[in-house]
């Protein structure tokens, strides 16, 4: 594929969606932005949100990681499903209950204005580092396969890839971002299925006899049972993937967001049951399109790449052919866009929201609010610029990854946060809370530090990190219980 026709293809997807947010943010105001008017069909969001749960990261990065940990992802998928059913029957509920916008207004309720603010900043932070992550992979490819030969800058790249998101999004939001999820799902699901033909076709098989070679493969085993150390055993992973569910979406306000846009509470959880279902069958498809791409490699005596997150595009782009070139890019770019689109929202949402109080705000008129959520919009466009800019800068993917860990125990002081409020009954001193939520993931890391290297030589931590933090939150959380008044006779 040449450079060239990567980029007519880049802004053909591109235009396609102002072409959507156009249409969808026609007569605007803040609550389409915000909840889409509480309108959204349930079936769109739930058919939108696969593409948002599969990030970039997942398309590039899960194929390749079939090479260290064979199926054994799919018991962290298998975790997702319990942590839906939760968020469905436990916080949804609770959210639609209190007819909220941000999900961080609970905190306020539950227990005062500072563990309010903290929940949302801690949002802000890990949500901005997260999605830059993300953002940065797919602008890096795109730098490296068409821009770096034009001589155009990295950070020029950066900038018009997230302008392009802004310039679709800032109008009509939550409203615009449900029909754009629902078109870049499309394609990137449409790029997985039309990858695992074209190996299939270039291996001169079909795909049930691609089918039989992995299931003959020691690429398939899925259940980790006697290494209990090993970050891979199952339980390890299954108990993983249900707290990474409950605090990736349930506490999540970009994913939550979308959920609120539906009409009921009944439509928001047929929503979560129908997308956790078909998450399933595609997360078994990107492992199985990983076991294939191992196999294809070692058949023509194609070097594996040092990065396992390579083997998809090294194969795809070198050795398949345009075709396989072209379905790549367009579903890594609406993987890209999926997850970029929605987290600008949600972070304009939770700043205006929850930091500025712009719904509280009696002394604006509708377009003086309008105006300041544009304003955000903008700043927080320049922040995530500014954020992929410096990825690009440090250029050592390994360093990158760890900051990418960062946001993750940034997610474990909100769940100890919810936990507390729906499974207690207790009031607490809330101005001290923003101080445990910065003390446990600090705690967190010291913990992980003392397992792996004094306590249980050999053990490795991985996903359950959350769980640590999470529970050292909840923990501490006692300590800040106010006594109750005494009432005299």
């Amino acid at each position: 594929m040449t450079p060239g026709l990567i980029l007519i293809i880049f802004f053909l997807y591109t235009f396609m969606l102002f072409v959507v947010g156009y249409i969808t943010a026609r007569k605007p105001d803040e609550e389409a932005f915000y909840i889409g008017n509480r309108k959204s069909k349930w079936y769109l969001v739930a058919y939108g949100m696969i593409g948002t749960s599969l990030s970039g990261v997942t398309f590039i990065s899960i194929p390749g990681y079939v090479g260290k940990t064979s199926f054994s992802y799919m018991v962290v998928v298998l975790g997702y499903l319990v942590g839906y059913f939760i968020i469905a029957n436990v916080l949804l509920p609770v959210y639609y209950r209190m007819k909220l916008t941000s999900i961080y207004t609970y905190l306020e309720h539950r227990f005062g204005k500072a563990s309010y603010k903290t929940g949302a900043v801690f949002f802000i932070l890990s949500r901005l580092i997260g999605s830059s992550f993300r953002v940065f992979i797919v602008v890096n490819v795109l730098y490296w396969f068409v821009f770096k030969g034009w001589g155009v800058p990295f950070p020029l790249v950066v900038i018009l890839f997230i302008v392009l998101i802004w310039l679709y999004s800032y109008r009509g939001g939550i409203k615009t971002i449900v029909w754009t999820d629902t078109l870049q799902t499309t394609f990137m699901l449409a790029a997985l299925v039309i990858s695992i033909v074209l190996l299939s076709k270039s291996w001169d098989r079909g795909v049930t006899e691609l089918m039989g070679d992995v299931f003959s493969s020691d690429y398939t085993k899925m259940f980790f049972l006697t290494e209990w150390k090993d970050r891979n055993y199952f339980l390890k992973l299954f108990f993983s993937g249900m707290f990474i569910t409950i605090v990736m979406t349930g506490l999540d306000q970009d994913m939550m967001q979308k959920n609120l846009s539906c009409r009921t509470y009944a439509e928001s959880r047929k929503n979560m049951y129908w997308m956790s279902a078909i998450l399933i069958p595609v997360n078994f498809l990107f492992l199985l399109l990983g076991a294939s791409l191992y196999l294809y490699a070692a058949k023509n005596g194609i070097a594996l790449p040092e990065k396992s997150d390579n083997l998809f595009p090294t194969i795809a782009l070198q050795h398949l052919g345009p075709m396989a070139g072209l379905t790549f890019f367009i579903g890594l770019i609406a993987a890209a866009y999926s997850s970029a689109d929605g987290s600008l929202t949600a972070l304009t949402t939770s700043v205006n929201i929850d930091l500025i109080g712009i719904q509280q705000r009696t002394d604006l008129e509708e377009k003086q609010k309008r105006n300041i959520r544009r304003l955000v919009h903008i700043g927080v466009t320049i922040l995530m610029v500014i954020t992929v800019v410096i990825f690009g800068a440090v250029n050592n993917t390994a360093v990158i990854e760890k900051l990418f860990d960062i946001a993750g125990y940034t997610y474990g002081p909100l769940l100890g946060l919810y936990a507390f409020g729906l499974l207690t009954r207790h009031a607490i001193r809330d101005h001290a809370v923003p101080f445990i939520a910065v003390a446990s993931p600090v705690l967190s890391y010291g913990i992980k530090w003392l397992l792996e290297t004094w306590l249980v030589p050999g053990y490795q931590v991985g996903f359950e990190i959350l769980i640590i933090n999470g529970l050292l939150t909840f923990g501490m959380l006692f300590a800040l219980i106010r006594p109750k008044k005494q009432t005299t006779a």
